[in-house]
């Protein structure tokens, strides 16, 4: 006691600033969540849009991991993240049916484009993305598939299969392991065929002589769902925080925000939160 007698006004000033700024960084530390997320969603510029705007309706930071679907999903069962923004409907619900994650919310669509060079040197153009595929497996069209478990490649995949060309999709197909920006670089360069989400197509800036060459066909229709990561499997999960994002993303405030992010004064995600 005669020890802090002796301690200055200015030093107890000081120790009780010190008291309020490591409980301020413990609220600080909270107050910030861990997204597990496509590539997409991020290089295609919405994140940088969205996120913002999260952050100032409820103070709550999100760090975002952007990774293939498959990589995010695998990260929610492991309780690596607290939410997923993802897009690969079937494996989303088969993580909630295995209760991995709490429930899964439509909240965006878009679509796939197949990208090729101008020329189209394999015919592919139209509306038919199985018929294209089709034509690519035929001629041996050089063909850049991401392979790395994405939803896009989940998405490509099913198209293959559609084509009947599981199996053999022709000598031209390469797989890159990688993501969707990547991808679409790889294809520039060597002038291939690649299957992209409009998004990221939308915000790419070295599309050489590529163009969208088969769009339109209802089976490339790309929908985004969010969840949070199940907190009875893992209890360090921030699910408070994270229903927090999904509540607002999935609002009318969220909605809008997502209605709003354009490129070239397009817009490059449909927001469907009602949809069922």
């Amino acid at each position: 006691m005669k020890n802090f007698k002796r301690l200055s006004l200015s030093t107890i000033v000081t120790i009780a600033q010190a008291a309020i700024l490591l409980v301020a960084c413990g609220v600080a530390s909270a107050q910030s969540i861990v997204m597990a997320s496509t590539t997409s969603t991020e290089q295609s510029g919405l994140f940088g849009h969205l996120l913002p705007a999260f952050k100032q309706a409820t103070g709550i930071e999100i760090k975002v991991v952007a990774l293939g679907t498959g990589q995010a999903l695998d990260m929610g069962r492991r309780g690596d993240a607290d939410v997923l923004f993802v897009h690969d409907q079937a494996a989303e619900e088969k993580l909630v049916a295995d209760g991995f994650a709490v429930k899964r919310y439509p909240v965006m669509y878009n679509d796939f484009v197949l990208i090729g060079p101008k020329a189209d040197p394999a015919g592919v153009s139209g509306k038919d993305i199985v018929g294209a595929l089709k034509k690519l497996v035929a001629g041996n069209g050089s063909f850049i598939s991401r392979g790395d478990k994405s939803g896009t490649h989940a998405a490509e995949l099913r198209y293959w299969k559609a084509a009947g060309a599981a199996e053999s999709k022709g000598s031209g197909y390469k797989e890159c392991g990688c993501g969707m920006g990547p991808a679409l670089n790889m294809a520039s360069g060597t002038g291939a065929y690649v299957l992209a989400d409009r998004g990221t197509w939308l915000s790419f800036k070295n599309r050489g002589d590529l163009v969208v060459l088969v769009e339109g066909d209802t089976r490339l229709f790309n929908q985004y769902g969010v969840m949070v990561v199940n907190p009875a499997k893992h209890p360090h999960v921030k699910a408070a925080e994270a229903q927090k994002f999904v509540d607002w993303v999935v609002s009318p405030s969220g909605q809008g925000v997502i209605a709003s992010y354009k490129i070239g004064g397009e817009q490059l995600f449909f927001p469907n939160a009602t949809s069922k």
